[in-house]
């Protein structure tokens, strides 16, 4: 039987339900302010499911909060948006301040380990783009064993960040030569990331308020654009643990929309959006 309009539609109860399961798995809020954004998102992946009622649709989703259709939705509730070398100015710093004060520091203790960490990785423009800022920093400068972490809370983004294939108009935000010496050809006029530059990439699925299955050290973490969805004490709590993932002169760097202003840490600031452990 088809479920009707009204059927379809999510009632307050419903919604208050959905947030409190989401904010339990992933520490997301869906605040008042974000009421009516996320039921359109919710009804329209209930669109995509058949004529389902919305009380069925969110009892399938959230019987299992580690199922492909839970992930689903936190994927509708959740913006993906990326590109590469998106807030440029990041990069620029790890190229030309970060990693010169780190190969300083490794050499002086007789190592060549660098690690970074992309925190929410999304479809794999930022830590790619990591990996080349990464290659062309290090070029010239010795053998040095640096590899980057992606994780992210979406199976789905994850899959596509593997893969490193991307519509060539997405690539024409790479400069050039970087764009030439990083990307091939790939089928259906794509453009692919270079062996070179995914072999420096892992990626694995995370949620960020669970428990960690790694310690670090890390000497630089990126957590853009995702604490926004988190509230003052989820922050705290997460700036607190990259803080105990960072090695000494490690640094955080956040989404031009966040700050670190009213929560308790103990980050040096280096300037906006960037955060040092000192």
């Amino acid at each position: 039987m088809l479920a009707t309009k009204d059927e379809q539609a999510i009632d307050d109860r419903q919604f208050r339900k959905l947030c409190d399961l989401v904010y339990a798995h992933c520490g997301i809020t869906l605040g008042d302010g974000k009421q009516d954004l996320a039921k359109a998102r919710v009804a329209r992946q209930l669109r995509g499911h058949g004529n389902k009622s919305a009380a069925a649709y969110l009892d399938e989703v959230m019987a299992d909060p580690k199922g492909e259709g839970f992930a689903g939705l936190i994927d509708a509730l959740s913006t993906n948006l990326t590109s590469f070398y998106r807030e440029s100015k990041h990069f620029t710093y790890v190229a030309e301040v970060l990693l010169p004060k780190v190969m300083e520091r490794q050499r002086r203790q007789r190592t060549n380990r660098i690690r970074g960490w992309s925190a929410a990785c999304s479809t794999g423009e930022e830590p790619y783009t990591l990996a080349m800022t990464m290659l062309g920093a290090l070029a010239g400068q010795g053998a040095w064993d640096a590899r980057i972490l992606a994780t992210d809370i979406s199976r789905n983004v994850l899959r596509t960040a593997v893969l490193g294939q991307y519509d060539a108009e997405r690539v024409r935000s790479v400069p050039e030569p970087m764009r030439s010496r990083h990307f091939e050809p790939a089928p259906g006029g794509r453009m692919r990331v270079t062996p070179d530059v995914r072999s420096m990439v892992t990626f694995n699925y995370l949620n960020l308020i669970a428990p960690w299955p790694f310690t670090g050290p890390f000497d630089f973490i990126f957590c853009r654009n995702v604490m926004i969805y988190f509230d003052a004490p989820t922050q705290e709590r997460l700036v607190n643990r990259f803080w105990n993932c960072l090695d000494s002169g490690g640094v955080l760097f956040t989404g031009h929309s966040e700050s670190l202003t009213g929560i308790k840490h103990k980050f040096k600031y280096v300037q906006p959006t960037i955060y040092m452990k000192a």
